[in-house]
């Protein structure tokens, strides 16, 4: 079963998040139309508009008013997908050639920053000041990963701590204010607001972890780029931080291998063999269904309604995902 099977009841409500998406990005530039066209054409879950669509069953639905947070909150993670290709200098996402690889980075980092500028003019259809407000410190947040991320490429000493506040700020955040806008544009009670931010950040904690430990088990074809690539481009994920914890000589072997940050292909995949038997997967895997529980713990207090039942089922799938 695919994701998007546990929803296709919200097909229609997507698809018009698709159409506003596409015409959210046109422009009578051509190289920015086109740049944000190719990132948009390949895909994606859109993980954060449907979870912006469920928590809006939570208050007064509205599709024609709520869209504009999916789009908004869409935007906002598609332009940081862009941006993190051109810091990882990454050839491939979803498959298809990134827009640094499509175009160059000059490109790249003005049609990430162009997305962003959609984003925020897409959230002006509301007038509510406290909308706009968690979206800027949203976007605050995640440009502090992305910071963080990059000064800890290569920093084989970080902790779980480091790693924790990373991914927060990189992945959980904003699926957790997608939950949270979502029951906040429909006039949701402050109670449900925060319940389904707790959800949201849940979910997305444990979905990111498990993002980390398909990084070393998944085949190119199913992670569209190659396996192992968090690590080649030094950013040090959970599996990595328990293998080095368990066996201290795995820190020196990896300082020693990236000491050129360019590591021979033999070595590199000894090293990724030896991650995947550490118990590092066992243990991040482990983890990331700690945090699916709190996910459902958040939406006990929640109605008894088919968008709770759509946003558990949503849960069960990402603890159980392969790719």
């Amino acid at each position: 079963m695919k994701l998007a099977d546990l929803y296709n009841y919200l097909r229609p409500e997507i698809q018009k998040i698709e159409e506003e998406l596409e015409r959210s990005v046109l422009t009578t530039h051509p190289v920015l139309e086109d740049a944000s066209l190719h990132l948009l054409k390949a895909g994606g879950k859109r993980i954060r508009p449907v979870v912006v669509l469920l928590a809006g069953n939570y208050g007064t639905y509205d599709i024609e008013r709520i869209k504009h947070i999916a789009v908004s909150l869409e935007l906002i993670h598609m332009a940081s997908l862009v941006h993190d290709d051109v810091i990882d200098d990454a050839e491939l996402r979803r498959g298809q050639k990134t827009i640094k690889a499509q175009w160059d980075n000059r490109v790249a980092m003005y049609s990430g920053d162009y997305l962003f500028a959609k984003a925020i003019e897409k959230a002006t259809f509301f007038e509510k000041p406290e909308i706009h407000k968690v979206i800027s410190n949203t976007m605050i947040e995640m440009c502090i990963g992305e910071v963080e991320q990059i000064r800890d490429q290569y920093n084989w000493d970080q902790n779980l701590r480091t790693y924790l506040r990373r991914i927060r700020r990189k992945t959980a955040i904003l699926i957790a204010v997608s939950c949270e806008l979502g029951a906040m544009a429909s006039d949701a009670s402050k109670a449900d607001q925060r319940r389904l931010h707790a959800y949201g950040y849940n979910l997305g904690m444990s979905y990111q972890i498990i993002d980390d430990v398909l990084d070393f088990v998944g085949t190119e074809k199913e992670l569209g780029k190659p396996a192992g690539s968090d690590l080649l481009q030094g950013n040090i994920t959970l599996p990595v931080l328990y293998a080095m914890e368990k066996d201290s000589s795995m820190r020196e072997k990896l300082r020693e291998i990236f000491v050129n940050e360019d590591p021979e292909e033999g070595q590199m995949r000894e090293v990724l063999q030896e991650i995947r038997e550490s118990g590092g997967m066992e243990f991040s895997k482990d983890m990331s269904q700690r945090y699916l529980k709190k996910a459902f713990e958040a939406l006990e207090g929640l109605p008894d309604i088919s968008a709770t039942e759509s946003l558990q089922s949503i849960a069960k799938y990402i603890g159980k995902r392969d790719h």
